[in-house]
């Protein structure tokens, strides 16, 4: 299996909205995937909750990586995503990754920050939605 990268993933999560949710988790995070978003842990239960609910806020969007590395089962990155949402408003996010891959290639941990850079002060809550 050919490594996820963030490019992928969060396409398939937020962009590509004819994809079914629990193909696109599935294809790109590990069934004990955890995740740290701004300090906050959550279990892959409570990311597709998190997904599920950003999906239905979200009308388009994309991604920029700024910086990608990998190092065996360590990958990190700096990406914003800018989204604009059903109500009209767009925001862009930076956001901070780190995290451990699989051996398969999934993603199986992930540590990030975010920061909204541009956008409603009520967006800045969208890394964490549910």
């Amino acid at each position: 299996m050919t490594p996820t990268d963030i490019t992928r993933a969060i396409n398939d999560l937020l962009f590509t909205p004819g994809l079914d949710l629990d193909e696109a988790v599935d294809r790109h995070f590990t069934p004990d995937y955890r995740q740290r978003t701004d300090g906050v842990w959550s279990d892959r239960a409570s990311f597709i909750r998190h997904m599920t609910r950003l999906r239905t806020l979200v009308r388009s969007g994309g991604i920029e990586v700024h910086d990608e590395l990998r190092d065996g089962p360590r990958y990190a990155d700096r990406h914003t995503v800018t989204l604009t949402q059903h109500n009209g408003r767009t925001s862009r996010t930076e956001i901070y990754l780190f995290a451990h891959l699989a051996p398969d290639g999934r993603f199986q941990c992930v540590e990030e920050t975010t920061l909204l850079v541009t956008g409603h002060p009520d967006d800045g809550n969208l890394g964490s939605v549910e």
